[in-house]
């Protein structure tokens, strides 16, 4: 005879707040309903290891009647004796509904976000009732001689339990579908909900499915709804590379299957979880996009899809890796919220990045012609790590590489390069910022570094002039921009103060003529054939950067600029004459023509650049 147990407070509270509210994700029940399912095969067949009498024929079952509006979910696992249902259905002692519920009230969560909670909790058979207005569960225990056990509820104060029949132990789950549900009814719609969250189960999921004959006769065949094959938990020797390039073009979703390397982790231990990784070998049309970009990996509990786009599994900078992490300690449909702070999150994100980090390096000292390939993509973003990600710096800093005054026109060299071919006497990596190397290579302050046979590294992404605030040094070498700050140089020490005093005259005019233009004139060692430079204080942005903030609509501070004249020139000679002889227009139109001359050299536009086409002009003319 069945009897009727009322449900404890804390479980009326949460069935009304799942029967009563609308929710944006309502395919979680499946999800939930199909992992429960899992998960009692996995004790099933964990038990006939030891017992194989109890070994059997794996595999779940899913059935629509739309007759009856109801949407029949079965499995042939552990299944349960009365008292577990109770337990576990019923008053669920040891569920967590009573922490569920407080967590709710805490964070005042709303309820388009319950789907985002449900399971963390061990509340997930409950969100069976977000689609059905009653529920009915048939189990029976396996290698058990107790009988099978019903269970029914319609989610309001009570429920209500009995013996049942049922041969096969396992356990049955009839939900009869609210009205506005029944779309839940349609294969389709199954097989969709399946195939996203579901797919990887290694039970196969079967739906009847029923063809109409020419004849008008139906034949019913059972369709497995799930592919079953997680290739993360395989060994890599066991995939094949179209099953490769066929899961990457899953999870990529470039529009193609070309990928430089798969990265198979297996962690074991504390934390235990499996990954395949992937990277790029081109970048997505949509990669620099911020705003429509995916990021993230995949996320898997137990082969149950979690979410497509799990920010906290990498670091912002390594957002070109695509890929899954499939865990087997996380709970079901953790909150985002939750995802951020989870310490097994955490964990997990830096073992990844670890690993991703060392085989770029492994690529980059084995691979070298497709390294040069993928940094050409990705390049600019995995520079970001260098300012953001203190942890690994060093390591980034082993896989970054560069232009170099040295090298070839499109080559780049790493920072290990650039230090085992320093000469002897060479203590520092020098640099330079800029656009493009067409105008770092003719910029005037590389000259003293082509007499003395130093190389200088060439930094033309914009993300460079951020990044090299952070960048102190590299194997005890310090880095140093050969066009912001001052210059030392002890053989031309000297040199440069004897010429500071001799046209002190000079340098005062100069600064003068060109007005706000100039933060100051001064002589300097910089250069060996050209009058002059223009270079930056220490801490201010670069030119290039500060046109790219403009370019922007971004406000920025007007840097004034450091005139560095050459004391060896013949032109600051003469112009020091001109001026001592009273010719002070002259030696003014020389100063303006020579500050637009070291503009253009370094890639900036002038101001007047009509005007400083008649001035070249006019000299033409007077040369002839």
């Amino acid at each position: 005879m069945a009897k009727r147990q009322e449900f404890k407070t804390e479980v009326r509270q949460l069935l009304k707040l799942m029967i009563h509210s609308l929710y944006s994700n309502r395919d979680i029940f499946l999800r939930e309903l199909v992992a429960n399912a899992a998960d009692a095969i996995d004790k099933a067949r964990i038990e006939s290891l030891t017992d194989p009498a109890q070994s059997r024929d794996w595999k779940i079952r899913i059935e629509a009647d739309k007759n009856l509006k109801t949407l029949t979910i079965s499995d042939n696992g552990i299944g349960m004796t009365e008292q577990e249902v109770i337990d576990n259905i019923g008053t669920i002692a040891q569920s967590g509904t009573r922490a569920f519920m407080q967590m709710l009230e805490e964070k005042g969560a709303k309820g388009e976000e319950i789907p985002e909670l449900i399971g963390q909790f061990g509340v997930g058979f409950y969100s069976a009732f977000m689609a059905a207005s009653e529920v009915t569960v048939i189990t029976k225990k396996s290698g058990s001689d107790a009988p099978a056990v019903m269970w029914r509820s319609q989610g309001e104060g009570d429920y209500e339990i009995d013996d049942a029949q049922r041969e096969e132990p396992g356990t049955t789950i009839i939900l009869k579908l609210k009205e506005d549900a029944e779309g839940y009814l349609e294969n389709w719609k199954v097989s969709s909900i399946i195939r996203k969250y579901s797919d990887f189960i290694s039970y196969p999921i079967i739906m009847p499915r029923i063809t109409v004959n020419e004849d008008k006769t139906e034949t019913i065949t059972d369709e497995v709804l799930n592919s079953q094959k997680a290739i993360w938990l395989r060994k890599p020797s066991e995939v094949t590379d179209d099953e490769y390039k066929s899961f990457y073009s899953h999870l990529a979703n470039y529009g193609g299957t070309e990928f430089l390397k798969a990265i198979h982790m297996s962690a074991e231990g504390v934390n235990e979880f499996k990954a395949l990784l992937f990277l790029p070998k081109q970048a997505p049309f949509n990669f620099l996009m911020p705003d429509i970009q995916k990021k993230g990996l995949q996320l898997y509990v137990k082969r149950v899809f979690i979410t497509d786009e799990c920010k906290a599994l990498l670091p912002d900078y390594l957002r070109f890796v695509c890929g899954v992490v499939d865990s087997s300690d996380l709970p079901l449909n953790v909150s985002r919220e939750i995802l951020q702070e989870n310490p097994v999150i955490a964990k997990i994100e830096k073992a990844v990045t670890s690993r991703v980090i060392s085989e770029l390096k492994k690529l980059l000292e084995n691979d070298r012609e497709n390294y040069n390939t993928f940094f050409a993509e990705f390049g600019r973003v995995l520079k970001e790590g260098l300012h953001t990600d203190f942890t690994n710096v060093e390591k980034l800093k082993d896989v970054v590489m560069y232009e170099s005054m040295n090298s070839e026109p499109g080559k780049y060299i790493t920072l290990g390069e650039y230090v085992d071919a320093m000469p002897e006497g060479q203590n520092e990596i020098f640099y330079i910022t800029g656009e493009k190397r067409a105008s770092l290579d003719s910029y005037p302050g590389l000259e003293y570094f082509k007499a003395k046979g130093w190389d200088v590294l060439f930094m033309t992404d914009p993300i460079d002039d951020w990044v090299m605030q952070s960048m102190m040094q590299y194997r005890k070498h310090n880095f140093k921009s050969i066009a912001k700050g001052d210059f030392e140089d002890k053989e031309s020490e000297e040199a440069v103060k004897a010429a500071a005093e001799k046209y002190a005259d000079l340098t005062s005019f100069i600064k003068e003529t060109l007005g706000e233009q100039l933060n100051e004139v001064r002589f300097s060692a910089r250069m060996t054939d050209s009058p002059c430079c223009l270079i930056v204080e220490g801490n201010a942005l670069a030119p290039h950067i500060e046109r790219l903030f403009k370019a922007m609509h971004q406000q920025v501070p007007e840097s004034k600029r450091i005139l560095e004249l050459n004391p060896k020139h013949e032109l600051v000679e003469k112009m020091n004459g001109a001026l001592q002889a009273g010719k002070k227009e002259e030696a003014a139109f020389c100063a303006k023509v020579m500050f637009n001359q070291a503009l253009l050299t370094e890639g900036s536009p002038l101001d007047d650049p009509a005007g400083f086409a008649k001035s070249v002009t006019d000299l033409l003319v007077k040369s002839l």
